[in-house]
């Protein structure tokens, strides 16, 4: 019988947090696809499942940076010049790309959006590496897998536009990749994962074990990507497969984030988030999506009176080309900041708030993560 991993190896948070947000929330995807019919969801994504997924999931998700950058008061000393810049740049950015053309604006938007759900993918699994001894080949082929994962989809996606749904607006994306690039990338893809399956499967073979909590993130990963990309028939099932994955785990990082930075006596006056559990923190960050949604429709989008009411503002274009990206900078800005501050190396503090301390050099890219006592709540409780 293969061994697995010592169990702070084989799960980055802990067995059934690991379970709950990356398997778990690729099942709740499939499960609310398969119940569209009975759920009324067939086609357009309706007003409820916008609310519980886009709002409270995805654009939540996104606020929720604000616990590891502006709401701690450690953090902006320590990196002023970064969290002053990344909106600023985002803003600056956004508005001569929208001065060129609204779908310039988005298009670049749109794929910065695909870029950071890449990333965070593979950030994951970075994380697990950090977790246990990995050779450089496991990386790279992990690597390899969750590129595969995300990238083959996409490519398919770009090679049999239009599709009943597109990632922010119609033609976000760019058109005119011929159909048999996207049969290739779902070939080369199927070639990438096999192979990584077959590293798994030798593991356990030669009684190595697995990190196991690694192998239901990519194995999620894939079946959410492909499954809300190129066998979707609808913007329900793009909605969930896209969202669910990317922002449940995200919660269950930063939350674990905040308890361990408030254990230390961290966010001031806003500390009391934290001291509301997981409740308080998510209908915080619902609350801010909720006002930002407010605005967008408001200002700009003006399509869902039944939620946010009649009328708003209607906007000429000069004037549209400083509010839309002004709206956009949150999300911009959660983009710019999740490229530095997720980093264990450039922050070591950072493990110790995740519940992790280092039993190797410090420094070393490959040492062993152990729960630290310091940290023995989860994000569940």
């Amino acid at each position: 019988m293969a061994r697995l991993l010592a169990p702070a190896q084989s799960w980055l948070f802990s067995r059934g947090v690991d379970l709950a947000v990356f398997a778990g929330a690729a099942l709740v995807s499939v499960a609310l696809v398969l119940a569209a019919p009975w759920l009324g969801a067939v086609g357009e994504t309706p007003p409820w499942a916008w609310v519980l997924l886009v709002v409270c999931v995805d654009v939540a998700h996104v606020w929720s940076t604000v616990f590891r950058t502006y709401l701690d008061g450690e953090a902006l000393r320590r990196r002023p010049a970064l969290y002053v810049s990344a909106p600023l740049v985002a803003y600056v950015a956004g508005v001569l790309a929208y001065l060129g053309s609204a779908g310039m604006f988005w298009r670049l938007f749109t794929y910065v959006a695909l870029f950071h759900f890449v990333r965070q993918q593979y950030g994951w699994v970075a994380l697990y590496h950090r977790k246990a001894r990995v050779s450089d080949f496991e990386r790279r082929l992990d690597a390899a897998a969750v590129y595969a994962a995300t990238l083959g989809p996409v490519v398919w996606w770009h090679a049999h536009l239009p599709r009943a749904f597109w990632w922010f607006v119609e033609n976000d994306f760019l058109s005119g990749l011929p159909g048999w690039v996207g049969t290739l990338a779902l070939t080369v893809h199927a070639g990438v994962l096999a192979a990584w399956a077959g590293f798994q499967v030798a593991r356990v073979a030669r009684g190595e074990g697995l990190q196991v909590g690694k192998v239901l993130l990519v194995l999620a990963t894939w079946v959410t990507w492909f499954g809300g990309i190129v066998l979707a028939e609808d913007d329900f099932t793009f909605t969930v497969m896209n969202v669910v994955l990317h922002g449940v785990p995200y919660f269950a990082l930063v939350f674990r984030y905040s308890r361990g930075r408030h254990a230390e006596g961290g966010y001031g006056p806003f500390a009391l988030l934290v001291r509301a559990g997981l409740p308080g923190f998510l209908l915080f960050l619902a609350a801010l999506a909720w006002g930002e949604e407010f605005l967008w429709d408001r200002l700009v989008w003006h399509d869902r009176p039944l939620l946010f009411g009649e009328g708003g503002f209607s906007l000429d274009s000069d004037l549209l080309a400083l509010v839309v990206p002004l709206l956009a900078v949150p999300q911009a800005t959660h983009y710019l900041l999740d490229a530095f501050v997720w980093k264990p190396s450039r922050d070591p503090a950072l493990r110790a708030r995740l519940g992790w301390h280092s039993g190797a050099r410090e420094g070393s890219p490959r040492g062993t993560m152990t729960p630290s006592p310091v940290a023995v709540t989860r994000p569940t409780d």
